[in-house]
């Protein structure tokens, strides 16, 4: 998804400014699986206003600058809806863990170890602030609720395969250390 399909997202759901949408991506309910920054998300922003699919608001604030709040209006709705029944693209995995794992020979076994065992904590606490999410009393959407739990499963296989597999890696490069 672009970013203006992002922030129309975000904004379905209630009005906010340019920070608050970037923290529904830092710990909101787009943090696991979507990623937008301030450098994407005002200009965003500011196209989407220009073609009238949404409008800012500034509201004054005590003590800070105004703050433009940002709402969805309905041609904004109606490129939502249109984007959100189109076929999605692929899912994309960007991950610095996976580019420096295909580098394995070149980082110490140690200290390749300390990293899976970082990453399988990264892991669990993940999987642990999903499912205390889920324990939240406020009511979230259907959608949101299997989001949250499809997101549990997949952090789980990928905890489940680090443990299971992760000695193939390090018996590797012990093999390789031991030829040397």
């Amino acid at each position: 998804m672009d970013v203006k399909t992002l922030c129309l997202g975000v904004l379905s759901r209630g009005d906010h400014s340019g920070y608050e949408i970037r923290k529904q991506f830092e710990t909101g309910p787009f943090a696991h699986f979507q990623d937008a920054g301030y450098g994407s998300i005002y200009p965003a922003l500011k196209k989407l206003t220009e073609d009238g699919h949404v409008v800012a608001v500034t509201q004054a604030q005590d003590g800070r600058p105004d703050k433009k709040v940002y709402r969805i209006t309905a041609k904004g709705r109606q490129i939502l809806f249109d984007a959100v029944n189109a076929p999605p693209g692929e899912d994309k995995i960007r991950s610095d863990f996976l580019f420096v794992l295909c580098f394995a020979d070149l980082v110490a076994p140690g200290d390749l170890d300390r990293m899976i065992e970082a990453r399988m904590a990264f892991h669990r606490g993940v999987i642990e602030g999903l499912e205390a999410k889920g324990k939240e009393a406020r009511r979230v959407s259907d959608g949101q609720d299997f989001v949250r739990r499809y997101g549990i499963a997949m952090h789980r296989a990928a905890l489940t395969f680090l443990d299971e597999h992760r000695h193939e890696l390090l018996g590797a490069q012990f093999q390789r250390d031991v030829a040397e």
